[in-house]
Order: C-alpha cells, then structure tokens, then sequence
C-alpha cells in the first residue's frame, strides 16, 4: 500500500495547480513518479514505516483495550466506551508513530530519483543535527499527528463496535466474514474522510516549506486555516483518494486480524 501512501503525501503538500510540477490525478501521478523517479520512487520513506508500523499497531490496539478497562469503573454507554478508548489509542499511538512520520514525510517529498535521495537514517541525523529532537526538528507536527491519529482511531473503533453491535451476526461463517469486513471497510473509509484536514496539516508542516529557510506551516490549526484561507476548503481534503484506497480495505483488514487472532488466543490460551 505504500505507493498510495507517497502519492497521497505529494498531492497534500503541492500547494499550486498552476505548477508545472503538480499531478493532476491520481493516474497522472503514477505516470510522473514513474517517469522521472522509477519504480523506487513508489516506495520513497518506506523505511520508516515498516520500523514503526508493527510497534504502533501493537500500541494501538492494546492501549484500546486498557482505556477500555478503565472505562468499564465509569458508567458510560457501550457506544461513548468505544468511542472515547479509540480516541485515546488514537492519541498514545500518535505520540510512538511521531518521530518516524517526520522523517518518512520528508523522505517522501524528495522528488530526486531514488539513489540520489539521503538515506533514512542520513535523513534522520540530518534534522536532529540541524532541529534537535524537540516540536521544531523530529517531532514537528506534534499535534497534528495528535488530530490525525486521535480523531481516525475514534471514528474508527466507535463505528466499527456501534455498528457491529447492531447489526445481527450471521450463523454462516462466509457472511459473518463479509459483515465484519463491510463494517470494517466503512468504518476505514468515514474516519479518513473525517481526519484528513489534520492529515494535510501535518503533511504541510512535517513537509519542506513553501520558503526555504522561512517556516510558514507551524501549528496544527493555524496550518488549516491558512490553507482554507489561500486554497478554499478543497485543499484540506488533498490525497482523499489514495488515502481511502489505503485505509479503507487496510484498516478492514486489520481488525478483521486482529479480531480473530483475539478470539483464538481467548480460546487457547
């Protein structure tokens, strides 16, 4: 998936139409990549992703869990449960994945071809050295990062468990698979839908500015309304298409996992 990923991240920080340099449709994306990047140009930050996903993952959903718990000693509804321990996995999750997106975004955003890119490590040193590890080097984008990861996880987990829940489960395992993953696919696709202006946000602020040398996306609201106020409302829905392509199948799949493996390791151990 992480083709989409690149692709998604170029759309977000492209900020004029009128560039001679800027893709105008996804298709026409995969064609500029491919001409003047290569085939490795798709996978550009690729790095980062696979150090960080499995840690993240195991984060995400054990920490939803534990809010869970936590929230069984207040009397909550089932549905704001689900809902507000998404909203904390969301936000523990953002806080490990931070670092790694920072580099991976700027990796990204490399138009070069592939051997003239900085390695990830290279490119990692590079900020710490120039930025230090602090909200303006390796963790720029901070709460961004916060809004994207906290509001996905909340929609995310909430649709998903709501809907589940009301929906009856089918005695045939074949549609009680295509149940689960139908709500799965849904509950991806509405949480991209709904967190990407975050998305953008960090996309902008994690990606190289506009000015060298002069910052211009800085906070996390402050980089959404500038881009509301100087691109229309549009621009903050930038890379929808690859995302939801990305999160849709990608997050039904991942509960689906996880929900199976969860119950056979109840069963078994």
């Amino acid at each position: 998936m992480h083709p989409l990923d690149v692709v998604k991240t170029r759309f977000q920080i492209q900020r004029c139409a009128t560039d001679p340099n800027s893709y105008k449709s996804l298709v026409d994306s995969f064609r500029m990549i491919f001409q003047t990047e290569r085939l490795f140009g798709f996978y550009k930050g690729i790095l980062p992703p696979i150090l960080a996903e499995t840690p993240k993952r195991a984060v995400k959903f054990f920490t939803f869990e534990q809010y869970k718990k936590l929230l069984g000693y207040v009397s909550l509804s089932p549905a704001l449960t689900f809902t507000i321990a998404g909203l904390g996995s969301g936000l523990t999750e953002a806080i490990v994945v931070n670092p790694f997106e920072v580099v991976k975004v700027g990796l990204q955003a490399n138009r070069n071809t592939f051997a003239k890119q900085p390695s990830t490590v290279g490119y990692a040193r590079q900020i710490i050295k120039k930025e230090g590890w602090g909200l303006q080097g390796l963790n720029k984008g901070l709460t961004a990062t916060l809004g994207r990861h906290g509001v996905f996880n909340m929609v995310y987990f909430g649709f998903y468990y709501n809907v589940k829940n009301m929906i009856p489960v089918n005695k045939d395992p074949t549609l009680e698979f295509l149940r689960k993953f139908g709500i799965g696919l849904l509950s991806g696709t509405i949480a991209s839908v709904i967190n990407i202006p975050f998305d953008v946000a960090k996309s902008r602020i994690q990606g190289p500015q506009p000015v060298p040398g002069e910052i211009k996306y800085r906070t996390c609201f402050k980089t959404m309304a500038t881009v509301y106020q100087e691109e229309g409302i549009l621009a903050l829905y930038k890379g929808l298409l690859p995302k939801i392509m990305r999160l849709g199948p990608g997050g039904a799949v991942m509960l689906l996992v996880y929900e199976y493996t969860y119950s056979w390791l109840q069963e078994n151990w």
